[in-house]
């Protein structure tokens, strides 16, 4: 039996120039991190007492002979990938799916090394996120960028550049001080919409001059917010102004983005407080989180008294095998 504990990611800065269509051409660039936040793979052989080859238990429960009649396409493809066979797979996590926080491909990344696991293979960070971004893009045919398979593989607070020759993922030199106090003066709430972000992306789809703009000035803050986070005679409340300006970006590059509902919970924010803040992920519902000096803070619970409030720390590790107990496996004969 294998269990794999991968990490949610926030992303600050950059979000839309991680998308492929973009950054060939121009470059692209996040500032992101994973904080305390998992998902949980379990899988192991299914014994062979039952009339099913496969059992998958995440929000729905399949029971399958054939690997083609599995439903979750991520899971179908990444068994097909990895030649993977009368498997139990068992997803659970701490926070819910379709709620900007990278879900999915924290799934397919812990998927993925869980298999790997289970093989008696070991794959680096590189190698899980990479085979995560290509069954998600490629096979799956899922609209949305790089940035979450490769932020959950590797895990930490991160730049990570792209470019024609790929990514390259940078550590963000901060120090422990610095970036506690940045931790202390985040808060994140929960709206309580979920979405897909593969059709907020597609609803969303850069064409015009007037985004590739606006992405291109998103890509310069991240330079300008990673100067405030590394250079400690700047004033770490500049991060949460800026959070501010990329969120006014953000929203005009698509018209799914916000809803009415989110603008009203942001602006109840800001009066209350918040310096800046934005919605996690590709738009439409999720998490807010919000830089809010500490004297705030209390002032800012109140406004938002709504919504959840999801207390986090950061986390350095990535995806990670928890538990490996090996087991004696052999294939039978002819496969279905």
């Amino acid at each position: 039996m294998i269990i794999t504990k991968t990490p949610f990611r926030m992303s600050f800065f950059g979000g839309g120039t991680d998308m492929e269509i973009f950054f060939r051409e121009y470059g692209g660039a996040v500032l992101s991190s994973t904080f305390d936040k998992y998902c949980y793979v379990t899988v192991r052989h299914l014994p062979r007492f039952f009339d099913y080859s496969t059992e998958l238990s995440y929000s729905k429960i399949e029971r399958v002979t054939a690997i083609d009649d599995i439903q979750h396409p991520a899971i179908r493809n990444a068994m097909k990938m990895l030649d993977m066979h009368e498997i139990r797979l068992t997803y659970e996590a701490d926070l819910p799916a379709r709620s900007g926080l990278g879900t999915s491909s924290s799934f397919a990344v812990g998927m993925l090394n869980a298999f790997y696991a289970l093989k008696g293979k070991y794959a680096d960070k590189m190698k899980l996120a990479d085979e995560a971004i290509y069954l998600e893009r490629v096979l799956c045919n899922e609209a949305g960028g790089w940035q979450d398979q490769i932020a959950v593989a590797y895990g930490g607070f991160n730049r990570i550049n792209f470019g024609p020759n790929g990514y390259e993922v940078l550590p963000v030199i901060i120090s422990p001080e610095r970036k506690k106090q940045l931790s202390r003066n985040l808060m994140m709430f929960f709206t309580g919409f979920t979405r897909f972000s593969s059709e907020i992306h597609k609803a969303n789809k850069v064409s015009s001059n007037e985004k590739t703009a606006q992405l291109k000035e998103m890509l310069i803050l991240v330079d300008e917010a990673e100067h405030v986070l590394t250079d400690k005679n700047i004033d770490l409340d500049d991060f949460g102004r800026l959070l501010n300006h990329t969120w006014k970006l953000k929203k005009q590059t698509g018209d799914k983005i916000s809803t009415s509902s989110i603008d009203e919970f942001y602006d109840r924010g800001i009066k209350a407080g918040a310096l800046g803040g934005k919605l996690l992920g590709a738009g439409g519902g999720g998490f807010l989180v919000f830089y809010v000096p500490q004297e705030k803070q209390d002032s800012v619970r109140w406004a938002m008294k709504d919504l959840m409030y999801i207390p986090f720390e950061f986390e350095d590790s990535g995806t990670r095998v928890v538990h490996y107990t090996p087991e004696t496996y052999e294939p039978q004969i002819a496969q279905q």
